[in-house]
């Protein structure tokens, strides 16, 4: 990965929103700016609980082998640091459990390093590296209200501390926008004259609750068991290791076949998922606190390289930029890869910022949006645009989990994609396609899913990939 940003691109830039995205943000901020003020409505405890701004905090979270490449290069020895603190260093593909449309992956060593930590706890010691930078500053509980115009575009914010108290400006070179799902970008824009970008939206109609256990020696073999819901069984669940010797224990559905937060209840939607480890794992261990449920029906997409007109002195970041159907576990390190993409955008100045940074955010995008957006669209309910493209990836994903059952190289391969390490093109590589074409589904097979891929569209598809 290439350095920091050279030279100085401004006197002071200015953060919206104190969470992962935003902290990123800040970091990337912080080797051109000579002051970086992070504003965000919450307060922070310094503990590693959930914060009423997060509420997904609740919820099992992993950060994916890419994810934290990038976060150790930002702060180098943030791995060691959090593993000290009881977070989990797991080999991706050896020390996981993985199902897919119902069928385990073949566990081996593999070179994909992930972490497996609770989201309370990756955010504060972020925030804590982050705080330490001589020149960066966190405001607690203090809510932007809108963006100030400048000269040549964005050149502030307007900000009112909460709780009470006057409204006061803050005067900036740059303002990101990681404010997340909840943000009001649209309306900002609108207010300057701006027209919003288009946007792109995908209901699932998900829902998931996650329940805290404790955990003991020997309760498990493995870091992580994580079954993917499919349209054999759209129920899917996860159960992750957490620091302090717990384990998250999430179950989701979509539609009308949702988990509840009943304990009862919980530990029986666990019973119906297509493999037994989650209920086993959910039965034998003392659950710490009641069920959590959270709903994110929607997947949002917003075209923000598609505005014919953008002011400069300003850029969106993380969930204000995309939100993500959350049970692909994409988000943070999204976040983190779009904050490379700051970085590197930021190299020609902040004039002309968001030609530079929107398209290059959107390739980042481009990959696990396609990924998620083309999964979630297995399911009948699910509305969308089923081009032969997504039936074809599809029917092609569906022969890469047949064959990676027996065949470690081809589950690596996915992995490595999933995690965001390689390009998608990298699954019809030669040596891969004759390895997931060599198996063909068998009786272990749902019956939904497609029972042969063509070998010339494949081929067809390589061939326009490269």
């Amino acid at each position: 990965m290439a350095g920091n940003v050279s030279g100085r691109c401004g006197e002071h830039a200015v953060v919206i929103g104190g969470s992962i995205a935003g902290l990123l943000a800040a970091r990337v901020l912080s080797d051109g700016f000579a002051k970086v003020t992070v504003l965000d409505r919450d307060g922070f405890s310094g503990r590693d609980v959930p914060r009423k701004g997060v509420p997904q905090g609740h919820h099992t979270h992993g950060l994916l082998a890419k994810g934290r490449e990038i976060l150790e290069e930002f702060f180098p020895g943030f791995t060691d640091g959090l593993v000290k603190d009881g977070a989990v260093l797991c080999d991706a593909q050896n020390d996981c459990v993985w199902y897919n449309d119902g069928l385990r992956m073949r566990p081996a060593p593999s070179d994909l390093q992930a972490l497996a930590v609770g989201r309370p706890m990756l955010e504060n010691r972020l925030r804590v590296r982050v705080a330490a930078l001589p020149n960066v500053e966190i405001r607690a509980r203090h809510e932007v209200t809108g963006l100030l115009l400048g000269a040549r575009g964005v050149g502030g914010v307007r900000v009112v501390p909460v709780g009470g108290g006057a409204e006061a400006e803050i005067e900036a070179d740059l303002v990101v926008n990681a404010s997340g799902r909840g943000n009001r970008g649209a309306v900002w824009l609108r207010e300057l004259g701006y027209e919003p970008p288009a946007e792109e939206r995908v209901d699932s109609g998900l829902v998931y609750v996650t329940r805290e256990f404790r955990g003991h020696p020997g309760d498990a073999e493995v870091t992580a068991i994580l079954c993917a819901h499919s349209t054999a069984s759209p129920l899917g669940g996860f159960a992750i290791r957490a620091e302090g010797d717990r384990w998250l224990i999430t179950v989701l559905g979509m539609g009308a076949d949702i988990p509840s937060t009943d304990p009862a209840e919980f530990t029986g939607f666990a019973a119906r998922l297509p493999v037994p480890e989650i209920h086993r794992l959910a039965s034998r261990l003392e659950p710490l606190g009641p069920p959590r449920l959270m709903r994110i029906p929607t997947s949002v997409r917003r075209r923000y390289e598609r505005m014919r007109a953008f002011p400069d002195g300003y850029a969106v970041i993380g969930d204000a930029l995309c939100q993500f159907n959350p049970s692909y576990g994409q988000g943070m390190t999204i976040a983190a890869c779009e904050a490379v993409a700051l970085r590197d955008a930021l190299r020609g100045g902040t004039a002309g910022l968001a030609r530079r940074f929107f398209p290059a955010a959107a390739k980042v995008i481009d990959v696990p949006w396609d990924m998620a957006v083309g999964a979630d669209l297995r399911f009948p309910h699910i509305e969308g645009a089923r081009t032969p493209k997504v039936k074809l990836l599809n029917a092609y994903v569906a022969r890469i989990h047949v064959a990676a059952q027996v065949d470690p190289v081809v589950g690596n391969a996915f992995l490595q994609v999933s995690n965001l390490v390689k390009p998608p093109q990298s699954l019809f590589a030669p040596r891969i396609l004759a390895r997931v074409l060599r198996r063909r589904p068998g009786r272990t097979t749902p019956p939904v899913l497609p029972d042969a891929v063509p070998a010339e569209a494949l081929l067809a598809h390589t061939a326009e990939a490269g």
